[in-house]
């Protein structure tokens, strides 16, 4: 399977799923995988092996084609890197790792079918967009122990891997303070997840902390998912700059999708970065490295997350405790060359 993926361009998961026939593919990724491996000469088995189905398996779980949940998820740089760690904890437990991709409608129905499949000792959900009644409700159906990752509700009693973003955001906040920014801006996900909402209230306080708020006028709005330049950017930057507003000297992303497309529509209005405008995200994905400026961005520990969410899926199969455990993981500024300080502050 890391054969087939490497010369597929996809993840394991993506053959994993190819191969079985399972959705939560598209059909041309699906024929391009099915086609490498068997012009490689690989035969997938029909029946697993004595070994293969007495060994011990999780199941990783998500609501595909929902908010910021793609249906090819697996391709987004964020769950890709989770997933691919995810793969090596389990690996090194022991454990094999199903995958599995489910609709939002009629997704009670299909939990319940899938709890009674029994095909594994435990499951991983992503809920990275899914809502506190949604948690709820996968977590009344699943009768093997669960760990919900990249998302958590204080309230609920399961257990949670997140990401501190009250923490990540109030680093990025106070980074663009410190570089002597005054005028700021915010670029916001037109999808709406608990994570942006917990980033909007980390920025505002690092801003408030430093004497400042967010523009009011100048926040916006894009899809979450797109890495080009955006029309709808450039038209709402266009329509503000024409109110005679001046533009904001930064502006903080949601995530580092938003973030490089930022930088792109900016580019093409002709702005330079950071020279005229700074651009700070978060995620910290494998393409902040790529775009021109390389992108200031909030690290998540994505290898540490997913180390916890297996290793706190296998205590729980492990104990009776009925105990739950919340899991937060802090963030960390990483600094590049999509931010700096603004020529007004420099006397330019």
């Amino acid at each position: 399977m890391e054969d087939i993926a490497r010369l597929a361009g996809v993840s394991k998961a993506a053959v994993s799923l190819a191969l079985n026939g399972k959705p939560g593919i598209g059909a041309e990724t699906r024929d391009r995988i099915l086609q490498i491996a068997e012009e490689n000469g690989y035969t997938h088995k029909a029946r697993a092996s004595v070994q293969e189905q007495t060994m011990k398996s999780l199941t990783f779980l998500a609501f595909a084609n929902s908010g910021i949940v793609l249906e090819q998820y697996y391709q987004q740089p964020f769950f890709r890197e989770l997933i691919h760690h995810i793969e090596e904890r389990c690996r090194l437990s022991g454990f094999s790792l199903i995958y599995t991709s489910i609709e939002q409608e009629h997704f009670k129905e299909k939990i319940k079918a899938l709890d009674e499949e029994k095909r594994s000792d435990g499951v991983i959900l992503l809920g990275t967009n899914l809502d506190q009644a949604q948690i709820a409700a996968v977590a009344d159906n699943i009768s093997v122990p669960l760990v919900v990752l990249d998302n958590c509700f204080e309230t609920l009693p399961v257990h949670f891997v997140a990401i501190n973003n009250v923490m990540g955001a109030y680093q990025a906040g106070s980074h663009l303070c410190a570089a002597q920014h005054r005028n700021i801006g915010y670029i916001a996900s037109n999808v709406r997840i608990h994570n942006f909402d917990e980033r909007k209230r980390g920025f505002d306080a690092a801003l408030r902390d430093n004497g400042l708020q967010v523009n009011g006028d100048a926040v916006f709005s894009v899809a979450p998912t797109i890495l080009s330049s955006q029309e709808a950017l450039k038209s709402q930057l266009t329509a503000y700059l024409e109110s005679g507003r001046t533009l904001p000297t930064a502006f903080f992303c949601e995530c580092d999708y938003i973030a490089i497309s930022a930088i792109k529509t900016l580019a093409e209005l002709g702005y330079r970065i950071p020279e005229d405008v700074s651009v700070i995200g978060f995620d910290n994905i494998s393409e902040a490295r790529i775009v021109s400026p390389e992108l200031s961005t909030i690290h998540v520990a994505k290898e540490r997350m997913a180390h916890l969410a297996v290793d706190l899926l296998l205590e729980a199969i492990a104990s009776d405790d009925p105990a739950k455990t919340k899991i937060t993981v802090d963030t960390r500024l990483v600094e590049r060359h999509s931010t700096g300080v603004p020529l007004i502050a420099l006397g330019s």
